[in-house]
């Protein structure tokens, strides 16, 4: 039985949307993503975000979120974890020249860059620190203390679900930016441009 009031289900979609929707590592990199590989091979990574999102909310309304709580050494190396891999994250995005079309005839399928998957993405919820924001911020202000089980994992599932077009249209915007990166330097200097922001959110982590 469901126990959720009109107000708990708006609370909840408003603020998926609002954390969702605001530049932090993930769209950085769909944005990145969209514009070097397109909207179709960028998919599976924006799928791997929201589903990754998904995982970590349903474990942590099975008590995930007490035991990170209860154990702050585990927050902290899980923090130097996602600063180092957003780190590799930044070079990568910075160093990928013109995407993987410009590169077709000249490396090999091997070689060749590949955008991120869905597990690599949801694997990289787990260490972005903006996720852990947001899901500790969901389950302390938007999460009924009577709720119930069924109630908790609807809310979940809402927070997913409007996380995904959120997440989606900045790789939909990198998607339409592509052809006019394509004169000059300027598909060079906008990877170097995410790279740096991707860099600065290590920073921004730390001092937050």
């Amino acid at each position: 039985m469901f126990d959720l009031t009109l107000s708990a289900l708006t609370a909840t979609a408003l603020f998926a949307l609002a954390t969702s929707i605001t530049p932090g590592p993930n769209n950085t990199m769909l944005l990145a993503s969209g514009v070097n590989f397109g909207f179709r091979r960028t998919l599976p990574h924006l799928l791997g975000v929201s589903g990754g999102l998904l995982m970590i909310l349903l474990l942590a309304s099975a008590g995930l979120q007490q035991w990170v709580a209860a154990h702050p050494q585990w927050h902290e190396a899980m923090k130097w974890l996602g600063s180092g891999y957003l780190l590799y994250l930044a070079w990568r995005v910075a160093t990928s020249h013109s995407g993987a079309a410009a590169h077709a005839s000249t490396e090999s399928p091997a070689q060749a860059p590949r955008p991120l998957g869905f597990w690599g993405a949801a694997a990289f919820q787990w260490v972005n620190p903006k996720v852990w924001v947001m899901v500790l911020g969901f389950f302390s202000a938007y999460v009924p203390a009577g709720a119930g089980v069924a109630g908790v994992v609807l809310l979940c599932v809402l927070f997913s679900a409007v996380n995904l077009p959120c997440v989606g249209a900045w790789a939909l915007l990198g998607d339409r930016l592509s052809r006019w990166l394509t004169e000059g330097q300027r598909r060079l200097w906008f990877n170097r441009g995410m790279g740096a922001l991707l860099a600065l959110s290590v920073w921004g982590a730390w001092v937050g």
